[in-house]
């Protein structure tokens, strides 16, 4: 995987995180005592604008690094960082499907399902890639020092 390729993936993944954070707390949490009013906060429209722009540039990405990354380490015999790889794999489909489908299903309470789905997998992708950075963080780290110390001995 190119630096760049991970640089934009995690870039537009917070930025997809951050804005889908802002707005389900705009929308959700928030309560607007204007029985008139058609959002709770000032941030809700923004937030869900930058979400919903940003998400195609994060999926464009994860087909890039679907190519580049992995689909290398699915075929690997020995990844060691491969559990929170695939739960974040499987999180971020779950996400982008249910995603999708938020904006053209019309039933109500399909709706009400696919909201409850989008939000645990979208908030279950951010916890498992934030895992899966940093446990990758920890082992290039520890590979980095073997190797110093192979070529010191």
């Amino acid at each position: 995987m190119k630096t760049w390729e991970r640089w934009t993936f995690n870039l537009l993944a917070l930025a997809v995180t951050l804005s889908g954070l802002v707005f389900f707390w705009a929308k959700y949490l928030l309560v607007n005592d204007d029985p008139f009013a058609l959002v709770n906060h000032g941030w809700q429209g923004a937030a869900q604008a930058v979400h919903v722009i940003a998400s195609p540039g994060l999926m464009l990405m994860f087909g890039m690094l679907l190519n580049s990354h992995i689909m290398k380490k699915l075929g690997a015999r020995q990844v060691q960082n491969r559990a929170s790889g695939n739960l974040a794999l499987a999180a971020f489909l779950t996400m982008t499907a249910t995603g999708y489908l938020l904006q053209v299903v019309t039933s109500e309470s399909v709706l009400a399902s696919l909201a409850v789905a989008h939000i645990g997998s979208g908030v279950g992708f951010a916890i498992l890639y934030g895992v899966h950075l940093v446990v990758s963080v920890r082992l290039a780290r520890v590979q980095a020092a073997r190797r110093l110390e192979s070529e010191a001995a």
